[in-house]
């Protein structure tokens, strides 16, 4: 049976970049306060450990379950939480930027390579995109996984709606320049597919580019149940997952929808 409640750990951090060791040691610090916060769910940000060091990716990349990867698994352990977040992950065919969901056991759920890269942050010239969408078995239901830029891409996150998703996790490094936007897309995704939307921001600067947290929790209807400001901190939001079912009977959304018309002529 799923739970009625879940509790959302948002861990808003500065993410130096290529300062591995202090970046895990503050993920630890979030990681005990969510703990003792009773949550059920952490969120770290996009490549929390190492930062937007995309010139040393290969260096800093790991295959999953070792490094960085078995970093989270421990965590998780440790503090008896669900984990998510995304680091740099080498495989077969190049390097990723992989969002991955650990379980209080530190087993590994699922993981998701970023599927939209960033061109003005030239992530095409140093990483490999994913080719699929993921969605992670947990208490509360199919968890979808999504990487910062993502949220400009709602035929992804409906794509996983479709296929049950009752939550969207999404790691970020967006800049404040967009910052209306991160709030708009990460309200609309939630809105639209009449789910909760949990997007942990980072807060800090790379040389001239300022990140301005505003991480979000947001519920089925499209209300902001939590929001940060600019500064580190741990935001703790309770959504009720009743509130999927609700709208979802009150907004027949999904009833309505009508794929065989949606052709441009």
């Amino acid at each position: 049976m799923e739970p009625e409640l879940l509790t959302i750990a948002l861990a808003q951090m500065d993410v130096p970049q290529g300062r591995r060791e202090r970046n895990l040691a503050r993920a630890r610090e979030f990681a005990a306060q969510a703990h003792d916060a009773a949550a059920d769910l952490l969120l770290l940000p996009e490549l929390w450990l190492h930062g937007y060091d995309l010139e040393r990716a290969d260096e800093w990349a790991a295959p999953l379950g070792e490094e960085g990867f078995a970093e989270m698994a421990s965590m998780a352990r440790e503090f008896e939480i669900h984990l998510g977040g995304s680091i740099l992950e080498r495989h077969t065919d190049g390097v990723s930027n992989t969002a991955v969901l650990y379980s209080p056991d530190g087993e590994l759920l699922g993981s998701y390579r970023k599927m939209h890269l960033f061109r003005l942050m030239e992530e095409h010239r140093y990483l490999t995109p994913g080719d699929h969408a993921t969605l992670c078995s947990t208490p509360w239901g199919p968890t979808g996984l999504g990487i910062c830029y993502d949220l400009r891409f709602p035929e992804l996150f409906r794509a996983m709606a479709l296929g049950g998703a009752r939550i969207f996790v999404i790691p970020a490094q967006w800049p404040v320049k967009r910052l209306e936007a991160w709030l708009l897309l990460a309200r609309a995704r939630a809105a639209e597919n009449e789910l909760i939307v949990a997007a942990c921001n980072r807060v800090g600067r790379n040389e001239d580019v300022v990140f301005p947290g505003r991480s979000i929790v947001v519920d089925p209807w499209g209300n902001t149940l939590v929001e940060g400001d600019d500064q580190e901190r741990l935001l703790i939001a309770k959504a009720d997952l009743r509130e999927i079912e609700k709208a979802r009977r009150y907004l027949t959304v999904y009833e309505d929808r009508r794929p065989e018309a949606y052709v441009v002529k």
